[in-house]
């Protein structure tokens, strides 16, 4: 019920403003234009640029939806009425074009280098409460950045960090470990980021004799997964499994996270059987089957585990993959007998 009252209401907040564009392209192709052609023009520039933007921003001012999404339809307002309307007839719209645009444009600038600035102050003091370059990425985009984006932007600019900047090889400490040595995940993502490059080379020119320009997009998007995936494997062996203060903190990669109060697990066993991803049960890799396990964790209370770009999802028991197995086994029952 709740998601269907939220996608209406969003139907509602994006609707209402792209039916009145509709509405006002059509009285531009319509007879009556034709006949007022100077009158309408006025009003056709108002409504583009002025009118229908502050309906917009009227419609989400109380929602979380940023309100710099109103200069979007500011600049598509301008765009429709360059093509509507005739250029005998676009004295209002060039003088928005010559003033308003490049004081929109010099805000936009300024509002961007602050929120950097912003972004660099709450990174830097989240970076001296953790080491994880990761969490304290995303703790400062949260303080900065709207909820439904922080998530997003944290996660692409963690993966060109990972896997271009941070070249240094991390050592583990002895409440810290790998998982990614010996489960074969590297190799597997190798072989997926081998097979797109084969692929897109294929379709590539099978896509150009009906259009370079789709040929194109398709290339740079299959290369820019490539190097998404890139970044999320070199990240594995940067972000590893530790239990520090009470608290177990599962990572794999930029992949997914979870971070479970000891007290609330119940038990932990090594099984390598497999286990049927449900309501309850989870699997740390979002690889599920491609990937095994050898660990799996139960706990009294759910827990929430993170995914990319801020996708959550419930579980109580979760199946992951350690190479040195027994060992954090060991680890985890005498945290639990310290903390229970």
């Amino acid at each position: 019920m709740n998601i269907y009252i939220y996608k209406y209401r969003n139907l509602i907040t994006f609707g209402i403003p792209l039916l009145l564009i509709l509405s006002v392209i059509v009285l531009g192709n319509s007879s009556v234009f034709q006949i007022h052609p100077k009158e309408l023009s006025i009003g056709i520039t108002f409504d583009l640029v002025f009118v229908i933007p502050f309906i917009y921003f009227l419609l989400i001012r109380k929602k979380e939806i940023p309100k710099i999404t109103t200069v979007p339809f500011f600049i598509a307002g301008i765009v429709i009425a360059s093509f509507i309307i005739p250029k005998d007839f676009q004295f209002h719209l060039t003088q928005v074009k010559n003033w308003i645009l490049p004081i929109v444009e010099t805000t936009i600038f300024f509002l961007v280098i602050y929120k950097v600035r912003q972004l660099n102050k709450a990174f830097k003091k989240g970076k001296s409460q953790t080491l994880d370059f990761y969490s304290a990425l995303k703790s400062a985009s949260a303080q900065i950045l709207p909820k439904k984006i922080s998530g997003a932007f944290a996660t692409e600019i963690a993966v060109l960090y990972y896997g271009f900047f941070n070249w240094k090889k991390r050592k583990l400490s002895v409440n810290e470990f790998s998982y990614h040595k010996n489960s074969g995940t590297i190799a597997l993502l190798i072989v997926f980021m081998f097979l797109i490059m084969m692929e897109t080379s294929v379709v590539h020119l099978l896509l150009q004799k009906w259009s370079t320009l789709a040929a194109w997009i398709l290339s740079i998007l299959s290369f820019y997964t490539c190097l998404q995936v890139f970044g999320i494997m070199r990240s594995m062996s940067k972000r590893p499994i530790s239990i520090d203060n009470g608290e177990l903190k599962l990572r794999y990669g930029l992949f997914s996270e979870s971070t479970i109060s000891i007290s609330n697990i119940e038990g932990i066993e090594l099984s390598t059987k497999s286990v049927e991803s449900d309501e309850t049960t989870k699997k740390l890799s979002p690889l599920r089957d491609f990937e095994s396990h050898n660990v799996v964790i139960r706990l009294k209370e759910e827990e929430v585990l993170f995914g990319l770009y801020g996708l959550t999802s419930n579980y109580k028991n979760l199946a992951l993959y350690v190479d040195k197995k027994e060992q954090f086994k060991k680890e985890i029952e005498n945290a639990l007998q310290q903390y229970t």
